[in-house]
């Protein structure tokens, strides 16, 4: 009789607030939890590195409640954190990863834990940790760098895990083969990104943060850069409160005071004009976007996929269909699947070495 090997493999993923947490045996879900963290808490220690053995704490917790053996695990899964620009892919976490992590020499965001603290428990148990994916995938042609300024290149930061693991699993209940497709992604949640996905590479796509695209419930998206830059002036900014003006005070937040797109939609509901303009004008910037993307693929559209958070939204969905649907077909795919991409990324990784990228 043929012995089937079942790997298991431990996925984290850490948020500002949050660390969500899986364990797989193979492709089943064997155990998930997603633990939320009291802010006091994280303000009290000074530093995003000093959070590491505070997060591990918990999940050793985690993994004792669920009776799970850490020795047993075959290998341990993360979300990328803030990297250089690298392609999409499985990456196992070396030391020079480990380094551009802890020293955020591209960033500091809590994205960057999760590499670090995979690291530690691969060293503590002898197996490999990966990342696959990052925010970070740079998959750009050369003609969509510019920007416009010489001096100001267009960056790939967007939700690459999320966006390639639901073009996959779309196309593959479709029968075909995401390498060899055209497909338009938009993620929509608290950021809203915009991919344009040809033979398996994102070759253009909106940035999540540097201030492109629609806006969002949280953030500006493009704006005039001429008013802009006098707003700057005139509030004496400095640029950590020029990216919370585009990153966290803008969009829904500044123009109806909350980012829940929920309570905009029961507003809506109760009759409120202000608050139905304000979400059908990002509608209409998200439906801008994916028709832009239409042009980088040159219309050979085979299908359109709307997911992320706000893709739950009937209201948002039922508006957005009919200014793209002339483009090609859509499906609708709410939510996200970076917890169960992370885990098929490490089970390929363990079957096939070949497939592992080196970051250097």
């Amino acid at each position: 009789m043929e012995v089937v090997f079942m790997a298991q493999v431990l996925v984290i993923n850490p948020g500002s607030t949050t660390t969500k947490l899986a364990v797989f045996r193979n492709n089943e879900k064997i155990a998930s939890e997603n633990v939320t963290h009291s802010a006091t808490i994280l303000n009290d220690i000074h530093t995003l590195v000093s959070q590491i053995d505070f997060r591990l704490k918990i999940l050793t917790g985690f993994l004792e409640k669920n009776d799970v053996d850490a020795k047993e695990l075959d290998a341990v899964a993360a979300i990328g954190g803030l990297l250089k620009p690298i392609e999409g892919g499985v990456y196992q976490i070396n030391d020079a990863m480990v380094h551009d992590l802890s020293s955020g020499k591209y960033g500091k965001h809590a994205s960057n834990l999760g590499g670090l603290m995979a690291y530690e428990l691969a060293k503590n148990y002898d197996i490999p940790a990966f990342i696959a994916d990052p925010s970070v995938t740079d998959e750009l042609t050369q003609v969509a760098r510019f920007s416009g300024k010489k001096e100001i290149e267009r960056r790939s930061t967007f939700h690459a895990l999320n966006q390639k693991a639901v073009a996959r699993r779309i196309l593959n209940q479709k029968g075909r083969v995401y390498e060899q497709s055209n497909v338009i992604v938009a993620h929509m949640g608290g950021g809203i990104t915009v991919g344009a996905h040809h033979l398996g590479k994102v070759i253009d796509v909106t940035n999540g943060l540097d201030g492109e695209g629609a806006f969002t419930p949280g953030r500006s998206g493009s704006l005039p850069l001429l008013p802009f830059a006098h707003y700057i002036q005139s509030h004496q900014l400095t640029e950590n409160e020029v990216m919370e003006e585009i990153v966290g005070k803008a969009g829904f937040v500044s123009y109806l005071g909350t980012s829940d797109a929920q309570e905009i939609e029961k507003r809506i509901t109760a009759g409120d004009e202000e608050a139905k303009l304000c979400y059908d004008a990002m509608i209409y910037q998200i439906a801008k976007e994916i028709g832009s993307q239409a042009v980088v693929l040159k219309g050979q559209v085979e299908v359109i996929i709307l997911t992320g958070g706000l893709a739950h939204s009937d209201y948002l969905v039922e508006h957005i269909k009919p200014l793209i649907s002339f483009l090609g077909d859509i499906e609708v795919y709410p939510g996200e699947i970076e917890m169960e991409a992370l885990n098929d990324y490490a089970q390929a990784a363990l079957k096939d070495s070949g497939i592992i990228r080196l970051y250097e």
